[in-house]
């Protein structure tokens, strides 16, 4: 099938960075919110996003006048009809996620692809919402979107070989590199990077290093951009304790088990950048 009309639900950072991606590769996109004011500031970062491409002259003033004019914002369902693919990338809540899906599904026709943009729930148990689970997949995009190549696609336990393809080339459209994973806590990127954060905690809570020696090891030891623990900050320490709490009761295995110290420095309020403090100072 062929992919040329895109929904997406959300036009938070997630949501309008899918977005902006999909209309700069020439497909029409409607950007559904609960509020007017979400879409108009989902449009307003798409606009902005675009214009420093432009100034840096990555895109020209027609390409970023056409792109933006792809993309229509919305506040009704209703608008998602003519859509090939609808991706949800609303907040991570599961309650709220399977609402969405029930509603993307009785307004889509019977042959459009529903996608999550999930990072961490079941897509198998997000498909079940769904009159058509054979036609569900996760597309696992990464944050921020319009620069980062990968996405992750998950097949659920109902997922058709032909919705694999279809969104596999879509994913090519758009300028990504899709890589297939199974439907498991953490599909294959977080399965493995945030254990490996997770073990970093461990060594600073252990006194095996300082904070800024073991992100130096590990951007200059193993060519990594930034290290884990300046990484764990940016991601927030909240969420990375969520990830490895769900890993730990999905696997219910001791080696996902949560460092203590990342445990107290939540307590403590201490959650990254968002909050001025975290394994560093901001």
């Amino acid at each position: 099938m062929a992919i040329k009309t895109i929904g997406v639900i959300g036009a938070g950072t997630m949501g309008n960075g899918i977005a902006q991606v999909c209309a700069v590769a020439g497909l029409d996109v409607v950007m559904v919110d609960i509020s007017a004011e979400a879409v108009q500031r989902g449009l307003g970062v798409v606009a902005g996003s675009l214009d420093r491409l432009l100034k840096k002259e990555k895109i020209s003033q027609a390409d970023r006048d056409a792109a933006v004019a792809r993309i229509r914002g919305s506040t009704a369902y209703a608008d998602l009809a003519g859509a090939d693919l609808v991706i949800e990338a609303a907040t991570e809540n599961e309650s709220l996620k399977l609402r969405i899906l029930k509603e993307i599904d009785a307004i889509v026709a019977p042959t459009a692809v529903i996608a999550s943009n999930t990072s961490s729930l079941s897509i198998t148990k997000l498909a079940a919402a769904v009159s058509h689970p054979d036609r569900f997949v996760g597309m696992h995009f990464f944050n921020p979107v319009p620069l980062m190549a990968l996405v992750e696609l998950i097949r659920g336990l109902q997922t058709s070989d032909a919705t694999q393809a279809a969104v596999q080339a879509f994913a090519t459209a758009i300028g990504k590199t899709a890589i297939v994973a199974r439907n498991s806590p953490g599909f294959a990127v977080n399965r493995i990077l945030c254990p490996m954060i997770n073990e970093a905690i461990f060594a600073l809570q252990e006194g095996l290093a300082s904070a800024a020696d073991i992100d130096e090891g590990m951007k200059l030891g193993c060519n990594h951009p930034i290290g884990p623990l300046a990484l764990t900050d940016l991601i927030g320490l909240d969420t990375m304790l969520a990830v490895m709490e769900m890993f730990y009761a999905g696997f219910n295995d001791p080696k996902y088990r949560p460092a203590p110290l990342l445990k107290e420095m939540v307590d403590a309020g201490y959650l990254g950048r968002k909050s001025g403090q975290g394994f560093y100072s901001y």
